[in-house]
């Protein structure tokens, strides 16, 4: 059963760190519906940065923590509070399109759940 959920893991680890690659990616560029979802939870634009660089923090965490668990443990609770942030920020404004930041939410709590049964 180990194997399998350490499986489940890899899978589910790797493709959020690719979804967590590519917003990083796209909040460093100030992508145009990214910098507007950004305003309109009331994000600073000078938190861009900082916020695309958590992202990659935690892709890079997740795909290390095929090797060392301790750290998959640890980028995906930092990845699950982020998003838990993030769908915080949409309810603060009462932006209830919230689905995306939600979803990672949901999928990065998967991630953490996976690590830990591995």
């Amino acid at each position: 059963m180990e194997i399998s959920m350490f499986i489940a893991y890899a899978i589910v680890g790797v493709l959020l760190a690719l979804a967590l690659t590519a917003s990083a990616t796209f909040t460093l560029q100030r992508n145009d519906q990214i910098a507007a979802n950004m305003q309109k939870v009331q994000v600073p634009d000078s938190w861009l940065p900082r916020l695309a660089a958590l992202k990659a923090a935690g892709a890079i965490g997740l795909v290390a923590g095929l090797w060392v668990t301790p750290l998959g443990v640890a980028a995906a609770v930092g990845v699950t509070l982020y998003f838990i942030g993030a769908v915080i920020s949409h309810l603060r404004v009462k932006d209830y399109e919230l689905a995306p930041a939600a979803v990672l939410t949901l999928v990065a709590a998967a991630a953490l759940t996976l690590r830990i049964l591995a």
